[in-house]
């Protein structure tokens, strides 16, 4: 345990700061698994939905330096790709 009462309040910040960051990426994994269960299912007019949401909320974590903007990225793209060879695949 710290005893430097500088060293105290960090400790506080960084709780803080911890809590409100995992509602950031709690947010963007519950949206991504959506929108991948949803695209699983074949339900690709609710997918599109859940994917442009879930790209929001993941740009959303990005712009709050929760996640990387590449990794938010890497997410959307991924999660791009899944929808358009589902949306291919039913054509």
């Amino acid at each position: 345990m710290a005893n430097i009462q500088s060293a105290k309040k960090r400790i506080r910040q960084t709780a803080r700061r911890t809590a409100h960051n995992r509602m950031y990426l709690a947010a963007a994994r519950t949206h991504v698994k959506k929108a991948n269960q949803l695209i699983k299912a074949g339900e690709l007019d609710d997918a599109e939905t859940a994917v442009r949401e879930a790209c929001s909320t993941l740009d959303k974590a990005a712009r709050k330096h929760v996640l990387h903007p590449g990794n938010a990225s890497r997410r959307k793209g991924r999660l791009m790709a899944k929808l358009a060879s589902a949306q291919a695949a039913a054509k």
